[in-house]
Formats: C-alpha cells, structure tokens, sequence
C-alpha cells in the first residue's frame, strides 16, 4: 500500500517563501519520478514540478520557473518542493505524485499514486 504524506503548507505573504515536504512509503521510490502538482479553488489541478528517480532531469510548469526549487532525498522517500517569491496566485492545494516509472511526468493522467494535499496560501 502506497501512502504519501505532504507537510510545510501553511500561510505566507507575498514575497515570502515555504518548502513542502513529501514522505513516501509503502514501496521503494529511488526507481520512480516524483513531482507536485496543484489545484486551486474552481480550478483543475495543475503540474508544478518533477523529478526523475536520479534527480538528474527536474522539469517546471512556466507559472514557477525560476522561483520553486524540486528536489529529492532517495534514502528518505521524500521529495521536496522549495517555493520562493510567492505570489498570491501560487495559493492552491499542493499534492505530492509519483509515477510508476522513471521519467518524469507532466499530467495528471500519468501520475500513479496521490497524497492527500496539503495548503499553501500566499496572501497579497
């Protein structure tokens, strides 16, 4: 049973920054791409980041270029989402994805397993 737990939401204020965490088990992932999407109020969830099982490819929606950092730690089955220079249309629930391969992944439709969510909001 796969189970993927998010941690580091909270509210923050533009400008400011957050680093969300995300633990995985129940499998090994050293093998698997892991990433973060997002979904906003009356919104579909969107792609934010991946990361290939290596780390060695990191891919980033245009919307967070340059400001969110991801990264993953393979002895602890966490990936991370470092998100500096927030801005109050960053806010949304941001959910931990893994793909049950090793390229990265950029929709929905390819992730394998989801966390439960956790909340950022960035007020203005």
């Amino acid at each position: 049973q796969v189970h993927l737990v998010e941690s580091g939401g909270g509210l923050v204020q533009a400008g400011g920054s957050l680093r969300l965490s995300c633990a995985a088990s129940g499998r090994t992932f050293s093998s698997l791409a892991m990433g973060w999407f997002r979904q906003a109020p009356g919104k579909e969830r969107e792609f934010v980041a991946s990361i290939t099982r290596n780390s060695g490819s990191t891919y980033y929606a245009d919307s967070v270029k340059g400001r969110f950092t991801i990264s993953r730690d393979n002895a602890k089955n966490t990936v991370y989402l470092e998100m500096t220079s927030l801005k109050p249309e960053d806010t949304a629930v941001y959910y931990c994805a893994v793909r049950n391969t090793y390229s990265a992944f950029t929709f929905v439709t390819e992730v394998g397993w989801w966390g439960q969510g956790t909340q950022v909001t960035v007020s203005s």
